[in-house]
Formats: structure tokens, sequence, C-alpha cells
């Protein structure tokens, strides 16, 4: 018997929720891996969804909402309040490494960031829910296309997602290698970051390298630039902010010979805050165009804005908190996780709604799912099924509670 005041173990009860379906599951995400699809391309995916759906008998199942997306409607009791649950559907263009049974079938694209592995647990969620109905309100099942290309949470959103399933919340979630299979990492305020890219044209005059001051050279230009801007990071931004301020990718030139005409530098920036993306881009802009005029050549910048952050409403983060630890325990709750400088589209639904993003643990490095995100041999780790599971119902359950 429980003592006075003890509150039931209800770990093993939520994570096995999942139990009665997980063979089905795994059969869903083992098809899924092997036939992956690009960005706006999920057809073959979301006809999975939505006829996977249709069987569990939600109430509603719509299609080609931003185009491939699918929007599953469960309710339960008689209250007016909604919360929305997302998750995403598309892979990378990546060739796949790794010998899994199930691996890719087509060359050149996989599943190489766990969207499998998402668009499951919410059917396996959609499937529970159905069945039991343990909630009192609406739940909206956004199966969303494009996350890692085009914005498919904005071109949802533009296509009337919130209009047509009006929800008081949104929900998201991501597994994340270097967790523990069993663990969910929760984070108030910023925890994915802005991601922004530029180009920056270096001109100057071409020229023999024998005779370098008839020229202006564009490439060491460039290199003065690249330097340049690591003062922003380490002089412009408060440290207590975090910046990110990367060239990726020099071109310049194509045969030794010849000091060459132009030089392109491309990059990327990421930040947490409004203020700190202003002050990034202008200083980008200001240090590229005056280096290179003070070595006599010119630079123009292109700066183009990416995902905005992803920002967690602390409520919302509060109950998604309680209900990770209701799954997994107190010792499987990463309460505060690290912050992330990768990027998610999910960001969008946060400007429009309140929620909480959450990292589900996929495996620590050298184990089972330990491989880092957009690796070439990563794999979702099938064992975080049950609290992927666990988690959205347990979040429902919390969220729109059945009257006493």
């Amino acid at each position: 018997m429980l003592a006075e005041n003890e509150e039931p173990d209800t770990r093993m009860t939520l994570a096995d929720r999942a139990k009665p379906y997980l063979d089905d599951l795994l059969a869903i995400r083992h098809d899924l891996h092997a036939h992956p699809e690009l960005a706006f391309q999920e057809t073959r995916t979301a006809g999975i969804v939505a006829q996977a759906l249709r069987d569990y008998g939600v109430d509603e199942v719509h299609t080609g909402i931003g185009r491939t997306g699918v929007v599953g409607v469960v309710r339960g009791g008689s209250s007016n309040r909604a919360m929305a649950l997302r998750a995403d559907m598309d892979a990378l263009p990546i060739t796949e490494t790794g010998t899994v049974p199930y691996r890719s079938r087509t060359e050149g694209r996989m599943h190489a960031c766990g969207h499998d592995g998402h668009t499951t647990m919410l059917l396996g969620a959609a499937r529970y829910l159905a069945e039991h109905r343990d909630f009192d309100g609406t739940v909206y099942l956004i199966f969303q296309p494009a996350e890692e290309a085009g914005g498919g949470g904005r071109v949802m959103i533009q296509d009337g997602l919130f209009e047509r399933f009006d929800c008081q919340s949104v929900w998201g979630m991501h597994n994340l290698p270097g967790l523990p299979a069993g663990s969910i990492g929760t984070r108030s305020g910023p925890f994915l970051a802005a991601t922004d890219s530029f180009s920056i044209a270096v001109r100057g005059v071409t020229g023999h390298p024998a005779m370098p001051h008839l020229t202006r050279d564009p490439v060491l230009s460039a290199a003065q630039i690249i330097t340049a801007l690591q003062t922003i990071v380490s002089r412009r931004a408060d440290p207590v902010h975090a910046a990110v301020v990367t060239v990726a990718k020099v071109a310049a030139g194509d045969v030794i010979d010849v000091i060459p005409q132009a030089a392109t530098l491309t990059g990327t920036c990421r930040t947490f805050t409004p203020q700190m993306r202003d002050m990034v881009e202008a200083d980008l802009r200001r240090i590229a165009e005056r280096t290179a005029k003070a070595l006599g050549t010119t630079a123009e910048t292109r700066y183009r804005r990416g995902y905005p952050a992803c920002i967690n409403s602390p409520a919302e983060t509060q109950i998604a908190a309680t209900a990770a630890r209701a799954v997994v325990g107190e010792g499987g709750h990463i309460d505060d996780v690290a912050p992330l400088m990768g990027g998610e589209d999910f960001a969008y639904m946060l400007q429009a709604r309140p929620g909480s993003f959450v990292a589900l643990g996929n495996g620590l490095p050298g184990e089972r799912g330990g491989t880092m995100l957009h690796a070439p041999d990563y794999d979702f780790n099938d064992a975080a099924i049950p609290y992927g599971v666990g988690y959205w119902t347990a979040l429902v359950e919390a969220v729109l509670p059945k009257a006493i």
C-alpha cells in the first residue's frame, strides 16, 4: 500500500502505454525509414499517416495542409479547450551508410534526423488517445512536412493551420543523441537558435601574382574579412548571450598564376534573441564592407534570415517538465537542458501559440542511438518510442484534464 500522501509510481505505466502497439509502431517506423521523402515530397509518408489515423478511429483526418501536411483530430469530453501536438515527416539528402535491414532504399536520401521516429511516436499517441480519451477537450495531431528545408511549419500556418484548428497551445519534441534513451530534457526560454545565412561577394582588380601592386587582391580582403568577423562574437556580443558566426565556404580563382577578380564567402549565423540577431547582421555587413574598402576592394553582403529562435513559454515548459517526470521519473528528467545552436521551424508555431519543445533522449555516444543527427550512419533509437508515446499522452492529460 502507498503511505499517506505518497504518489503512485506511474513511470512504467506511462511508458508501457505503447506496449500493445509496439510491433505495429516498429513496422511503421522501419517502413518510413526505408522510404525517405524530402521536403514537400512526403506524399507516401502522408498517405501512411492519414490511413493509420483513420484506422485508429480519430474523429477527423485532414490532408494537403501546407502541401503535404496532415492533421488528425481527437476529441474527448465536452470542453472547448484545445491543444496541438506536432511531429515532422521529411528526410534529408544524405546517402545512408548504416547497415540496418530497413536502411534507405533511395540513394541520396535518408532519415538522418529521426523524423521517422517522431512521426511514429505521434501515431502511437494518436492510437492511444483515440482508444482511451482520458482527457477533456480537443487534440490536434499535426504531421508537418519540410522541417529540414522549406519551412513547412510556416507554410502550414500560412495555409490556415491555426484558423482551421484553433488551439490554446502547441507542443513539439525532437530526439537528441547524447541524452540517454529513457530521458527527456526541458528548457524554458530560448532552446534552439535562429538560423541565418550570408554570402559576401568581394571584388577587386585581377592581375598577375608576380605583380601584386597592380592588382587589388580580393582573396587577401576575404581573408581579412574572415578574421574580422570573429570580433562580432568576441568583442561585440554580450558574453552572456550566445552567438555563432561561421564562414563555412570560401571560393576564389581557378589557377595559381592569376589573382582573381572576385572571391565569395558564405556561412551561417546563429543567435537566440531578436536584439542579438539584428546586431550580428548589422555588424557583419559593416565589417565586410569597411574591411574590403580599407584594402581597395568592395564587398556586397547578402544576408538571409532563416528560422527564428525556438523559444519555449515558461508556463507551458513547467507543464512539460511535470509530464516528463511522470513518464521517466526524476532521474530521467533533465531540467534546464543546455540550449542548442541548431535550428527548428517549430519556432514558427511557437510564435503563433505558446508551447514548449522538448528533447527526447536517443542514446549516449558509443551506444545505440548515440550517433549525432545528420550523420550518414544515424538511426533513430526504437527504445525511445515508448517514452515518446508516454510523454505525449501524459501531456494531453495534464493540459486537458478531466473534471474531477
